[in-house]
């Protein structure tokens, strides 16, 4: 679903989201002269071929990190070293291709290819805050009814919010005592460490299984750039494997939307307001069905618009789209296998526990809880009166403050 499509549906509250979204969706394959059935066959298995697609192409990433930078990574990367920076290239790097899973993809295949996991982290944590941008769109879409677009703003910005307490908690502590970069190293180790007993055996096992599929892209990607010299050839292969991520966790998220959205649907109205394990469960379900933390969040925005469900109601579902989204990194990350598959589990493992620490300490200490919720709120009661603030919120916190921090950083 396009961001038009997505702001089209949103405008359109009154309607049931099923309605709305059957309307608005349809398939890339919609043209095909097939029965409903044979094209529903053939979508799930160009699913899988672009599955095959995305480690492929993260894979290429990898080696094409190493021969752009080879051992040098650290002090090519060297202005990132301040996590500042790192976060801000998170926020950018997601508001820019719209795609947290595209930022959190390529970040796992450059940890792969030699990128410093202390660098790599804020990256990581600022595509969280990137990923929000979409949901504030939609509700920009409902901004004619000031009642309508007070719910559905909030709704939006309770992401915000969340994401953003999640990294005023955790950037310090991580800066302070390296609570990511260490369990994560442990967890590694475990799952993918010559010494990590059965869990790590079949972990190898899986890599080296996808590892053996996927040679043959990897060899062909390697070879179309094999004229070039080693830099060069490593720059293209880089950028070669960034369009492919981008095209193909575009059609995933569009195949996938339509043809999972409906059952989609079902867990959201099944799960909401009957709690935030609930919320928690259904919004990570729904994501990982989806493959997509922005459409999951979208979902909800016009329901609270409409008045169907509160932003407190909805908050626990958009935490879980937090944490469904982190599967595209563990996909990504069985793309290496030996020191290079361990590097890449390490930072495919930063994003989920990242995810799951922030749901269980702000859920489990009761003063945090109510933060992003008030927040929101207060921010929707000041966007319903002046819409010009919204618009300033959305590019000074997602474009103008990220972009100026990142130039003053390069440039001083």
């Amino acid at each position: 679903m396009s961001r038009t499509d997505i702001l089209k549906s949103a405008s359109q509250s009154a309607e049931t989201p099923a309605a709305t979204v059957e309307r608005t969706l349809r398939s890339p394959l919609a043209g095909l002269p097939v029965s409903a059935r044979t094209r529903s066959l053939i979508e799930w298995l160009v699913v899988v071929v672009a599955v095959y697609v995305l480690i492929t192409a993260v894979s290429g990433i990898g080696s094409g990190f190493k021969m752009a930078v080879g051992e040098q990574a650290g002090e090519l990367f060297q202005f990132a070293a301040n996590p500042f920076v790192g976060l801000v290239i998170g926020i950018l790097a997601t508001v820019l291709t719209q795609s947290s899973s595209t930022t959190t993809a390529i970040t796992v295949g450059m940890v792969a290819g030699g990128l410093p996991i202390e660098i790599a982290i804020p990256i990581l944590l600022g595509a969280n805050i990137g990923t929000t941008v979409t949901s504030t769109l939609v509700s920009l879409g409902m901004a004619r009814d000031k009642e309508v677009f007070r719910r559905a703003f909030g709704a939006a910005s309770v992401h915000d919010m969340y994401n953003l307490l999640s990294v005023l908690i955790f950037l310090p502590l991580e800066l302070m005592f390296g609570i990511l970069q260490h369990t994560s190293d442990w967890l590694a180790a475990q799952t993918g460490g010559s010494d990590g007993g059965p869990v790590a055996a079949v972990f190898a096992a899986i890599g080296a299984g996808v590892t053996a599929f996927t040679e043959p892209g990897v060899n062909a990607l390697q070879w179309a750039v094999s004229p070039l010299p080693d830099v060069w050839a490593g720059v293209v292969l880089i950028l070669l494997g960034v369009v492919l991520i981008l095209a193909v966790i575009n059609l995933i998220g569009k195949l996938l939307k339509v043809l999972l959205v409906g059952r989609a649907e079902k867990v959201f109205h099944t799960a909401i307001g009957r709690g935030p394990m609930s919320g928690i469960l259904s919004g990570t379900l729904i994501t990982v069905m989806v493959q997509s933390s922005s459409t999951t969040t979208s979902l909800a925005v016009p329901l609270v618009g409409s008045g169907k469900f509160s932003v407190k109601q909805i908050f626990p579902f958009t935490v879980g789209a937090n944490i469904g989204t982190t599967l595209t990194a563990l996909i990504a990350a069985f793309a290496f296998t030996g020191v290079e598959g361990q590097a890449a589990l390490q930072a495919a493992f930063v994003h989920v526990l990242y995810n799951l620490f922030c749901a269980m300490v702000i859920f489990g200490i009761p003063f945090l809880r109510p933060i992003p919720v008030a927040a929101a709120l207060w921010l929707a009661r000041i966007g319903a009166e002046n819409k010009l603030f919204v618009v300033a919120w959305v590019l000074g916190v997602f474009l103008v403050v990220p972009g100026l921090l990142l130039l003053a950083t390069v440039l001083l």
